[in-house]
């Protein structure tokens, strides 16, 4: 269902994991895993749940690679170990099936690419948005790839992705304003912004947290699908 770009970034260790389908995740230990991602637990949709950890941290917590964990036990051992999670993503993309017909699909006329010719647009959209929703969407001008939907001369919705490093997947956020919520805006751009990171080589990715209902809509409408669950370990700052 989803392209190799994603399955080969998520699950390349998965074979390392003992499978499990009883609620436990299997245990993958790796020494490459960066700072900000030393803890790790991936529970795919269609799949058996993994928990990454780098050596140091997997020592702390009583973990053995191959091995297999309750989220119970697990949480115990978080504790223990005065570590916690930041909070489960959503991960979506869109089904590899898809990804030729929305390439060649036109966008509609108001929903274009964003450039610097575009800053004073942007800057009066910052201006209006409430200050919460850009932090949560965090879409920039100066982002990798930046695109928006416009209702006559007014910058109604921005969307801008970035790579995640040595990937080829495209990190994304939207954002709409409030009065202009309900038109769909947010989808088209969503749309027309993923169809010319796929031209370029890249894979569009959409994360939000669980309890974010509106967000959830969104990816679906945009046609992107599940691929699972997600959640790092929180900096100290976060607990």
């Amino acid at each position: 269902m989803f392209s190799s770009t994603v399955t080969q970034y998520w699950l390349p260790l998965s074979a390392d994991a003992t499978p499990v389908s009883n609620g436990e995740l299997g245990v993958v230990v790796d020494e490459t895993l960066p700072q900000n991602r030393r803890l790790a637990v991936l529970e795919p949709t269609d799949g058996a749940g993994i928990v990454s950890a780098t050596p140091s941290i997997a020592r702390a917590l009583g973990l053995v690679h191959g091995g297999t964990v309750g989220s119970a036990q697990l949480a115990a051992a978080l504790q223990r170990a005065d570590l916690s999670l930041h909070g489960a993503d959503a991960l979506f993309y869109l089904p590899a099936e898809g990804h030729e017909l929305l390439v060649q699909a036109t966008a509609p006329s108001h929903v274009r690419q964003l450039t610097v010719a575009d800053a004073t647009a942007f800057a009066a959209f910052e201006r209006e948005a409430p200050e919460s929703d850009l932090d949560d969407a965090f879409v920039e001008l100066d982002h990798w790839l930046v695109f928006g939907a416009f209702v006559e001369d007014e910058l109604a919705c921005a969307a801008s992705m970035y790579p995640w490093p040595e990937t080829a997947l495209a990190d994304l956020g939207v954002l709409t304003l409030p009065r202009f919520r309900g038109r769909g805006l947010a989808r088209q751009t969503v749309r027309a912004m993923s169809a010319h990171a796929l031209s370029l080589g890249y894979e569009p990715q959409y994360r939000c947290q669980l309890d974010n209902g509106a967000s959830i809509a969104l990816a679906r409408s945009a046609g992107l699908a599940c691929f699972g669950t997600w959640d790092v370990v929180a900096e100290p700052d976060e607990d």
